[in-house]
């Protein structure tokens, strides 16, 4: 027991067989024998209590701002340092600690309360904290809002927003919805629970709406012909001068000007951007290129300190993102470069044991796997991990296979590699890496053979998407259920591809450039599991293959990783 402890202990003992005790505390009819010393130590408030507030020889102190039960759970935190935190007391042991400055426990709760966010009770815990001095808190759970818009609009909860808590949510940029049509019927939602006291605010609601990022015909058809609108002349003027903006939009680049004078074309924050750190297209070259969804565009950044390569492996962890091995003009790499996303700039890691190229990547439980590729003279069965917080790579248990060119992702704790190149065949061949044991699985194959593919774990699924058969380039995708362990056949993608950038961001499945059996593609396309359907996206600048990409989710500094409004292009999705 350290000294802390068996201090806390004789204190609590003390306090228990009421020995040396030098003040009663009363609340209500319930006397509480203290040590003065102990509850200074732990707040200021009873410090000014027993010094400034009163004289020394006082012995008795009624405290009238809480209950019985709140100030024995205080008074036993001051004699033990700790306190149960439970959902029954959790906000009456929050308020009472604010009000006598018990920092600590007021960080207890806090932090009790945070691990408790959820859909349905985001928005109560948030304005709780209009009563209680928690700015963490409240910064976290109206941060959960902001990011889970979607479901908490679903809620009980999200009816009792004031029209100033629901109009300062909704003109933020940040706020994460994946269509303005979500934010228009979350208005509606709103104002039917209580439709007389709220129908006045529908004009001010509705230009909170970026209007401009949706379709003419939504507009047109939906928008304008609820009955809340169509009967108001102010929203219907609203409505129009956003018709008039998408037509503009649709053959002229707005200016940040316009944009200012036109908040309701200007697009949200992403709550998460698709980034390319690198990719090979007639020639390797080492600029980062990132995906805004809400404005369905690319940006370059040119970062030149990482030498250019191609057919590397690229994952994001802890605002990081690190490059693994590749190829360059003959030479295969082992090295390892993270890309600090808060500075933008990049650092050399530990080298891999092994060279690597054509390698498959990923992360699990905070480590980085390299696994398989090519040294250059022979494909690997081998895999190693990375741990950052050590800067040191270990060997893990060889695959049953020698892969390169192959794919991995991570789903239920367990790594699925797919595919790939042996050195005399393409593959149709999966397994699986367990970390708890550090051992390979094989699992039922493909129903294609592949290598230049790409997985992805979606939809509690690992999906298997294009690749090379030995013969053709393939358009099809697959999806392996672990519980069944059956492969399935989902929608071919609209064009084929293989060594292509493949991540899930906003639920939907990215496939970004590629090589397509001539040459290599600008084109990108997205999956979404709910219908089976493959749609275009924007198209990068130019044509691209041997690339990885990764999701790169809520960072402090989104802006940095977005357009300049200036020169945003825009796009309309209903």
């Amino acid at each position: 027991m350290s000294d802390q402890a068996k201090s806390t202990s004789v204190f609590n003992e003390l306090r228990l067989e009421r020995k040396l005790c030098d003040a009663i505390i009363k609340v209500e009819d319930v006397e509480f024998q203290i040590h003065k010393i102990i509850l200074c130590n732990c707040s200021r408030y009873f410090r000014a209590l027993f010094t400034r507030w009163s004289t020394a020889d006082r012995k008795v102190f009624n405290v009238s701002i809480l209950s019985p039960q709140m100030m024995e759970l205080i008074i036993q935190f001051a004699c033990t340092g700790s306190v149960m935190v439970t959902e029954d007391n959790v906000q009456g042991l929050l308020l009472a600690a604010d009000m006598l400055n018990v920092m600590d426990i007021v960080e207890n709760c806090s932090n009790f309360l945070s691990e408790q966010l959820c859909p349905e009770n985001c928005v109560g815990i948030w304005q709780f904290t209009n009563i209680c001095l928690c700015p963490e808190l409240r910064h976290r759970a109206y941060s959960y809002i902001l990011h889970h818009f979607r479901q908490v609009v679903f809620q009980d909860e999200f009816l009792q927003l004031s029209f100033q808590e629901l109009t300062d949510i909704l003109e933020r940029d940040d706020l994460n919805v994946s269509k303005e049509s979500i934010v228009f019927e979350a208005i509606l939602h709103w104002i039917s629970h209580l439709p007389e006291e709220r129908e006045g605010h529908i004009t001010v609601l509705l230009s909170k709406v970026r209007l401009a990022l949706l379709s003419k015909e939504y507009i047109k058809n939906t928008l304008m012909s609820n009955r809340l609108v169509s009967k108001n002349n102010e929203c219907l003027e609203i409505a129009n001068d956003a018709m008039q903006t998408i037509s503009h939009m649709a053959t002229n680049r707005l200016l940040q000007s316009d944009v200012q004078c036109k908040p309701f074309a200007r697009p949200r924050l992403p709550d998460a951007v698709l980034l390319i750190t690198a990719s090979w297209s007639d020639y390797p070259f080492n600029g980062i290129k990132i995906y805004n969804v809400c404005a369905n565009t690319w940006i370059g950044m040119l970062k030149v300190e990482m030498r250019p390569r191609g057919f590397y492996g690229a994952v994001c962890l802890n605002e990081h993102v690190y490059c693994v091995g590749g190829y360059d003009v003959g030479e295969h790499f082992n090295t390892l470069h993270r890309f600090d996303l808060s500075t933008s700039t990049w650092h050399k890691a530990a080298p891999m044991h092994y060279h690597r190229s054509y390698v498959s990547v990923t992360v699990l439980n905070g480590c980085i796997y390299a696994i398989g590729g090519s040294d250059g003279q022979t494909q690997l069965s081998t895999a190693e991990h990375y741990r950052p917080e050590t800067n040191q790579w270990t060997l893990i248990a060889p695959m049953h296979e020698k892969r390169t060119n192959a794919s991995c992702t991570v789903l239920h704790s367990k790594i699925y590699i797919c595919g790939g190149f042996n050195g005399s065949e393409d593959l149709k061949t999966a397994e699986y890496y367990n970390p708890e044991t550090n051992q390979w699985t094989l699992i039922s194959q493909m129903n294609s053979r592949r290598s230049g593919i790409r997985v992805i774990a979606y939809a509690d699924h690992v999906y298997a998407v294009g690749g090379f058969d030995g013969i053709k380039w393939l358009s099809s995708a697959e999806a392996y259920n672990p519980q069944t362990n059956a492969w399935h056949t989902v929608s071919s993608m609209l064009s084929p591809r293989g060594n292509f950038g493949i991540e899930v961001i906003d639920n939907l499945l990215f496939v970004v450039g590629g090589f397509c059996g001539s040459s290599s593609t600008r084109e990108v396309e997205y999956y979404d599991v709910t219908t089976n359907v493959w749609l275009v996206a924007c198209h990068l600048e130019a044509t691209v293959s041997g690339l990885s990409c990764c999701m790169v989710p809520r960072l402090p500094n989104m802006t940095d990783y977005t357009l300049p409004y200036d020169r945003m292009p825009f796009f309309s999705f209903c």
